[in-house]
């Protein structure tokens, strides 16, 4: 059996859970660089997902808390679509994906990890990006430092 070391998965292992929804508790903290918060709009934000499927896995929400999509005011809701079309340009540019994937899961049966505060996911692929470690050992291979990825889009989205 081959093993794959993580050990700086043993600090959220290990770690306390803070309590809240984190996209309150991140919006309302004046820490985006360490929260890996990219961008503060009118209404909604945008922020690096801290456990990606893939590099640059963005999540994109409105600051209010809401988890339905029809609670949503229509500049809200203009908001976070229009994020959604730039950030898919920000990563084109800052990582050169060959497609997205673009999603939300509304409630926990949708498999919403976070079923009050919606947010919707976009996700950057490329050729190859899935392999077998996936399907035989539930391990995901994430090629570059979140800091490092964070650092890019920000260059991008200025």
């Amino acid at each position: 059996m081959d093993i794959i070391w993580a050990p700086w998965r043993m600090k959220y292992i290990m770690g306390e859970k803070k309590k809240g929804c984190l996209f309150c508790r991140v919006a309302g903290e004046k820490r985006d660089r360490k929260n890996y918060l990219l961008f503060r709009g009118k209404r909604c934000f945008i922020i690096l997902n801290t456990f990606p499927y893939n590099n640059g896995h963005l999540m994109i929400a409105p600051y209010r808390h809401l988890a339905n999509l029809e609670d949503l005011n229509r500049e809200e809701l203009g908001e976070l679509m229009g994020l959604v079309s730039r950030s898919v340009g920000w990563l084109k540019e800052a990582l050169k994906p060959e497609g997205f994937n673009i999603g939300m899961n509304l409630g926990k049966i949708a498999g919403a990890g976070i079923e009050d505060h919606l947010h919707i996911h976009l996700v950057p692929r490329w050729s190859g990006d899935s392999n077998f470690m996936p399907t035989i050992a539930q391990t995901k291979v994430i090629p570059e430092l979140l800091k490092d990825t964070y650092k890019k889009l920000r260059k991008a989205i200025k």
